[in-house]
């Protein structure tokens, strides 16, 4: 399926200068939802893993429903001041602006393999964070998935794992 004709470019949003890539078009659909989903799960079942992890906002939409489909355990990595037990932090660069990530300090155990799931990969900010999060926490980040991947903001080549993607700006 050719998912990136689901997708709307939004210019200027959320700042002049960026082109963001509204992944809300897709969702809405039915068919294109179904197999977005339907394609990370065929390309993930047969691999180890214990946990999705996937950060707010976005990421919950792509992340819950996978680790529905591959039987494993969904955590969410949320920003500073909404997860209500105890937690670590990690702050990040965005492409405009700083922000901070918490993930609950029992989410992830020593040694689980986690696959962390977000909707963009931009200047690999957010995706770095949460690594550092997994890490800290004893887990293994076995590869990073994204609807889209922003070629020309290499945060890819920040990422120490590999990383899997359904489009490619």
């Amino acid at each position: 399926m050719d998912f990136k004709a689901y997708v709307r470019n939004v210019p200027d949003f959320p700042v002049p200068g960026i082109q963001f890539k509204d992944l809300t078009t897709l969702w809405k659909d039915k068919e294109a939802f179904h197999n977005s989903i339907e394609e990370l799960v065929n390309h993930y079942k047969n691999k180890k893993i214990d946990k999705v992890v996937a950060a707010e906002s976005r990421g919950f939409i792509i992340g819950a429903p996978l680790a529905y489909a591959l039987g494993v355990g969904f955590v969410p990595v949320r920003k500073a001041g909404k997860l209500p037990a105890e937690k670590i932090s990690e702050s990040y660069a965005l492409e405009y602006g700083v922000a901070t990530l918490e993930i609950h300090k029992d989410a992830i155990y020593p040694g689980e393999q986690v696959l962390l799931v977000d909707d963009v990969l931009a200047t690999g900010g957010t995706c770095q964070a949460i690594i550092r999060l997994v890490e800290a926490l004893g887990g293994k980040v076995v590869e990073c998935a994204f609807f889209v991947v922003l070629d020309a903001l290499k945060g890819e080549e920040k990422l120490s794992c590999p990383v899997y993607t359904l489009m490619r700006y």
